[in-house]
């Protein structure tokens, strides 16, 4: 039996596997359904246990810890392992009849819930870079390819790429300024931002809202949302301005919802200031407001203000004072 199995709408635009990887075609476009074919792969090949990773997730997991999942997902009770319970992008999951006999999700996000409810015992893995680091859009790569981490064969990527980013670069420079301010916009954990602003000699401030958004509906407006709506692009990145010296801006909540967003097209263009490529005109709109911006202004999804700032509060470093990032000690 392979080792990995790889479900994809379309094995043959995969690289070639091997005897260890078996690919398995998925259901099409909109009829994907997360939690029936989780079930349906895990039947067919008769798992008992098994370690489930969301497309571009768990790509820094040291061996060792991949290795303690599997014996996590080997084991003789029923219970779950999470890199997010809030928002799954990987899991290990041992004795799994209990849990794919729940009412599993049509998305990975809430699955954690989802198995909760079912009464599955659930457990979260440390927040740090590599449970955390997802690669949902292309300012991840760009953030990626600017820390020193031993990435592989996933950094010889990412320095391949080619990208006239105009803030990214003055964005990380602000982070070791101590008389500085960064903002933080969107779907931040309160345990990442602790992290980030230990690590950072600038100020930090955050708007944190939108958490959950996939994992789970909301009657809630989201409140920068509706400043973002009555002020209009403009004046929205003017007041920021005023407020800060450089912003990290999740942008699904301000732009999209889980009933309709722009297309991914239009997502990762603006993630990459491609004005011209953007169809949306909301997009288009802010991100030419966010170009104009005088401060610099760094867009992109999730995991821009989930495992990119661990990547970023290493980044911004290189070739810096590393003794302005030093916080004094806890006296005992």
């Amino acid at each position: 039996m392979a080792e990995v199995c790889v479900v994809t709408p379309d094995p043959a635009r995969c690289p070639g596997g091997g005897e260890h990887i078996e690919f398995i075609r998925s259901e099409a476009g909109t009829d994907f359904h997360f939690g029936r074919t989780l079930a349906r792969v895990s039947s067919e090949l008769g798992l008992d246990g098994f370690l489930y990773f969301g497309s571009g997730s768990g790509g820094l997991m040291p061996e060792g810890d991949l290795a303690r999942m599997v014996s996590f997902a080997s084991g003789d009770a029923p219970r779950a392992l999470f890199n997010n319970f809030y928002s799954c992008d990987f899991c290990a999951v041992a004795c799994a009849g209990q849990a794919l006999a729940a009412d599993l999700p049509s998305i990975d996000n809430p699955l954690g819930f989802a198995l909760s409810d079912a009464g599955v015992p659930c457990l979260a893995l440390p927040r740090s870079a590599s449970t955390q680091f997802d690669i949902d859009t292309p300012t991840d790569l760009l953030v990626a390819a600017e820390s020193a981490l031993e990435l592989g064969e996933l950094r010889a990527f990412c320095l391949g790429l080619e990208s006239d980013h105009p803030s990214l670069g003055r964005a990380l420079a602000v982070l070791t300024e101590r008389s500085a301010t960064t903002m933080l916009v969107g779907r931040l954990s309160p345990a990442t931002w602790s992290h980030f602003e230990g690590e950072v000699a600038s100020r930090t401030s955050a708007l944190v809202e939108g958490r959950g958004m996939r994992a789970g509906s909301s009657q809630h407006l989201l409140w920068v949302r509706q400043v973002l709506a009555e002020d209009g692009p403009t004046v929205f990145f003017e007041r920021l301005a005023r407020a800060c010296d450089a912003a990290w801006i999740d942008t699904r909540p301000l732009l999209g919802t889980e009933a309709a967003t722009a297309p991914a097209s239009d997502r990762f263009a603006s993630d990459l200031y491609r004005i011209e490529e953007i169809r949306d005109p909301a997009w288009r709109a802010f991100t030419a407001a966010a170009l104009r911006s005088p401060i610099p202004v760094v867009l992109g999804g999730h995991s821009l203000v989930g495992g990119d700032l661990y990547l970023a509060a290493q980044a911004c470093w290189k070739g810096r004072n590393l003794a302005r990032r030093l916080h004094p000690e806890t006296f005992a």
